[in-house]
């Protein structure tokens, strides 16, 4: 496995992002600890996890495997109760309790909020790092105005400033590419993507013209629904391109993520051990440019932007330089 810089941080993790939603939930903790042992002989060290993922189990989970393993580990996890300086605070002591360490190495507010203030949410991650409970601080979902918004806040202070963008991005949720990827490019914050598979809609798993499998995650989540609907011949054709490569659509579809100029590393989250083995190998899956572009026009979710002048020329030129 390819270790990778993260953004400005002079670290280097491993461009697979460990993703552990579903530990404590659909993967038991034995499993998660399989799991777990083989990707580090994978030479996957970075691990990302939640407070609220199974209500706190699965950071308890990880607390309980990654004994002896802790410095072989980069370790991300989120700000759970709001974003708020009291919220920052208690979170980080929550997860650092269930977590069993006294850091983690990388620290992320979940979401934003309408009525957040980025100066008490920047100050509060400062304190976080000051104490020594963080490494890094970083956020989730932010639209790039904000993170640079924050990130200005963070100089003008002398604060520590967000290094990371966790974000979604597949084929089907591409909004990243107007403002996201080309402030990742131009400022080298990091970028990690979740949702690369699209809930499993671009692993293969739901077969088109059937209907999606009743308690499965595609089955619970509408817009998952409408894209298999939407997109069905794109998606027969996705997975007949992976086919005639002896490749799996699942590892297609982390490649065709990986191609994306400023992306740091996609969490792949996993439930068994051969889904780690298959996530693993999908690092070794380099698209052409003819690939990228002919994988990528299976589907019309290019996002349409108004711009004067040159300016959508501008960025696109800029994006791939």
């Amino acid at each position: 496995m390819r270790h990778v810089e993260l953004g400005t941080t002079g670290v280097k993790v491993s461009e697979m992002c460990l993703g552990t939603m579903m530990f404590g939930d659909r993967c038991a903790e034995a499993e998660g600890a399989r799991i777990l042992a083989a990707a580090i002989e994978h030479n996957v060290n970075f691990v990302d996890t939640a407070a609220m993922y199974g209500q706190g189990r699965t950071e308890e989970i990880l607390g309980r495997i990654i004994k002896g393993k802790r410095d072989q580990l980069f370790i991300a996890t989120k700000v759970h109760k709001g974003v708020d300086a009291r919220s920052i605070q208690e979170s980080i002591g929550e997860s650092l309790a269930r977590l069993q360490t006294d850091h983690v190495d990388l620290y992320l507010i979940h979401w934003p909020a309408v009525t957040m203030h980025p100066g008490e949410v920047m100050a509060a991650l400062d304190a976080v790092v000051r104490q020594g409970k963080a490494r890094f601080v970083g956020c989730c979902n932010y639209p790039a105005w904000l993170f640079a918004h924050s990130n200005a806040i963070a100089v003008r202070n002398g604060w520590t400033p967000l290094v990371c963008n966790q974000v979604p991005y597949n084929l089907f949720e591409r909004g990243i590419e107007l403002e996201i990827l080309p402030q990742a490019v131009a400022e080298r914050v990091a970028i990690t993507v979740y949702r690369p598979l699209s809930a499993g809609l671009l692993a293969g798993k739901y077969v088109v013209g059937e209907d999606l499998p009743a308690g499965s995650r595609g089955a619970a989540n509408s817009r998952i629904a409408v894209w298999f609907e939407k997109y069905s011949a794109g998606i027969r054709q996705f997975n007949e391109f992976a086919a005639q490569r002896d490749i799996l659509p699942s590892q297609l579809a982390i490649a065709w993520v990986r191609h994306a100029p400023g992306v740091t590393a996609p969490i792949v989250g996993v439930s068994s051990l051969r889904q780690l083995e298959e996530g693993v190998r999908a690092f070794d899956v380099n698209l052409t440019a003819d690939e990228y572009e002919e994988v990528t026009g299976m589907f019309d979710t290019a996002i349409k932007e108004e711009g004067g002048g040159k300016f959508i020329e501008w960025r696109r030129t800029y994006l791939n330089r």
